[in-house]
């Protein structure tokens, strides 16, 4: 697909709009995203349009790939950091009618996947997160503002279910009947959570917080891990975070739209793949705290996403695109079945963990 920009936008950064190829690219659901190809040069930009629906204090993401940019090039110069180009007035986001954009340099040779066809990719990206928190493990997370507040908040995300079950219509509650049992059943997370959240070495630190495997490069003949990219939800969180959300998205063939939930299998070898990978990079830097609750990661995710799913469903689609009205319920049943496949392989899961420690 070829388009258009406002050629200030373009001008913003030095560009001619008779002079260059836009295409629009990615499957992001978030921010708009264009290849720029100028003419007479082999060079390509990413050029990103930011939701500020979502990200509502741009600045703050602009702040935060700022100050983690500095660090890594004073400490890591040799990390492929993927850190917007200025404007050429010297700015980090261009503001154009009332929009904020940025640019990004294309990294060459690389692909990034929407679905992993083998283990050895989640082994790589899972290397490629953990690498990026290895290397941030002495930056001061505390610096960092969060660029969406409440973000992987379990608690929070609880409180919002038990709201939109006092708002939902009686008909909505009936349909969803089994799966509020199975939310108010699983609690018992939350509150595990909560008694180690206190803990001294359990720490903050800095996180990617969306860890799918679309944002990882990989080379595009080796498959070995490049860099991590969409950096806007790097901020303070708990290492459950990324490898969480890993567990939750590399695990299973199918995704959270799958309504046949017998296909709705953990596949151990992309397990084992995933927790070799992260731990080949943070295995010395993770406290014992986080060392117990490796499995728990993918357990706390797994809930907060049904919850999320369950919540939207009870308060009338609000926030997720659906392609049918009961697409949110049955989205939560996937992840409600993905936390039970969790627990019935629980001890082989956990002997897998044991063996990378």
């Amino acid at each position: 697909m070829e388009l258009n920009l406002d050629s200030e936008v373009l001008k913003a950064y030095g560009f001619n709009k008779e002079n260059i190829k836009i295409t629009q690219i990615g499957t992001g659901l978030i921010n708009r995203t264009y290849l720029l190809s100028p003419s007479g040069t082999t060079k390509q930009y990413i050029l990103q349009n930011i939701n500020t629906l979502v990200f509502v204090n741009p600045q703050a993401v602009a702040d935060n790939l700022k100050a983690i940019a500095n660090y890594l090039l004073t400490k890591f110069p040799e990390y492929l950091f993927v850190k917007p180009i200025s404007t050429i007035d010297g700015a980090e986001m261009a503001f154009i009618n009332e929009e904020y954009w940025r640019l990004l340099p294309f990294v060459e040779d690389t692909v990034s996947l929407d679905v992993l066809v083998d283990e050895n990719q989640a082994y790589e990206a899972a290397k490629q997160f953990g690498k990026l928190s290895r290397l941030l493990d002495d930056f001061d997370a505390s610096t960092l503002e969060p660029t969406i507040p409440g973000f992987h908040d379990l608690g929070l995300r609880f409180k919002q279910f038990t709201e939109a079950i006092i708002e939902a219509s009686m008909e909505l509650k009936e349909l969803a009947k089994a799966e509020i049992d199975d939310a108010l059943r699983y609690k018992y997370l939350l509150d595990f959570f909560k008694s180690y959240s206190h803990r001294a070495d359990f720490p903050d630190r800095v996180m990617h917080h969306d860890t799918k495997i679309s944002n990882v490069l990989l080379n595009a003949e080796t498959f070995e891990g490049v860099c991590v990219i969409d950096l806007d939800t790097i901020m303070p969180g708990k290492f459950i975070s990324d490898l969480g959300d890993m567990l939750r998205t590399y695990l299973c063939a199918f995704s959270e739209n799958e309504i046949d939930l017998s296909k709705v299998k953990i596949r151990i070898n992309y397990f084992e793949a995933t927790v070799k990978g992260y731990l080949s990079e943070m295995k010395n830097i993770l406290t014992d705290t986080e060392k117990e609750l490796i499995l728990f990661s993918g357990r706390y995710m797994i809930y907060m996403q049904a919850l999320r799913f369950l919540t939207d469903f009870l308060s009338g689609n609000a926030y997720y695109q659906t392609n049918y009205p009961t697409q949110n319920l049955d989205r939560a049943r996937n992840q409600f079945r993905l936390l039970q496949e969790i627990s019935a392989n629980e001890k082989e899961l956990q002997d897998i963990i044991d063996g990378n420690l």
